[in-house]
């Protein structure tokens, strides 16, 4: 998730290494409090005039959780976005393995927790640019609350996700709890992570995290 142009092999370790701690800081909080299973437009910077939480009745109604099934495409059709969804899991030293950066187009998803559609709070990370293009989820920080996120699985399902919140959480002042826990219990949860902020020059990385929340709110096929 590095700067266009900017980043050098070197940057690149430090960007997914960045990654890597926060995901880990989620996997570690998310198997205590989640209940997880075992096993085109800037990178915003603070200018979020539609972030917020509108009141709940200006909304759809959540509806009963899916099972379990594998998240194959995710779709965004406000954003024009259509990707598909890999399984992420830990590395060999213990920390998230990120999506490949020579894979930009691609959203991973952490295996590690609930599935989308699962009862939890589904995570999807993906790269905001590379070093020359926008990546998937450059556009993500300009969603605004009421729009949808579907995600094709591979029992023949589609989540479909009503986003509800939009923050640019800092990553010195990182809450795993406030940034990717449960709004609300028994709902099947959705949270979209990409990079935010500025791009700091000298740990050449983002300075924070786009973080996007949706709950399911319909089913198809």
């Amino acid at each position: 998730m590095s700067g266009p142009e900017r980043a050098s092999g070197t940057g690149r370790f430090l960007t997914g290494l960045a990654w890597a701690v926060l995901l880990f800081a989620l996997w570690l909080w998310g198997q205590q409090i989640t209940g997880v299973r075992n096993g085109t437009a800037a990178p915003a910077t603070g200018d979020m005039a539609a972030v917020g939480r509108p009141p709940q009745d200006d909304l759809p109604a959540a509806v009963k959780p899916l099972g379990d099934a594998l998240p194959q495409r995710v779709d965004i059709p406000g954003l024009g976005i259509q990707a598909p969804v890999v399984a992420r899991g830990l590395d060999g030293d213990g920390a998230v393995d990120p999506p490949p950066f020579d894979q930009p187009g691609v959203v991973g998803w952490y295996a590690g927790g609930a599935a989308p559609g699962a009862p939890g709070a589904a995570v999807l990370v993906g790269h905001v640019d590379t070093e020359t293009r926008p990546a998937v989820f450059y556009k993500v920080s300009a969603l605004v609350p009421g729009e949808t996120v579907r995600v094709v699985r591979d029992d023949g399902t589609v989540a479909e996700f009503t986003v509800d919140d939009i923050d640019v959480v800092a990553r010195d002042h990182f809450d795993a709890q406030q940034a990717y826990g449960v709004r609300e219990k028994g709902r099947a949860e959705l949270r979209l992570i990409t990079c935010g902020g500025t791009f700091d020059k000298a740990s050449r990385s983002y300075t924070a995290n786009v973080v996007v929340s949706a709950y399911l709110t319909g089913t198809g096929a």
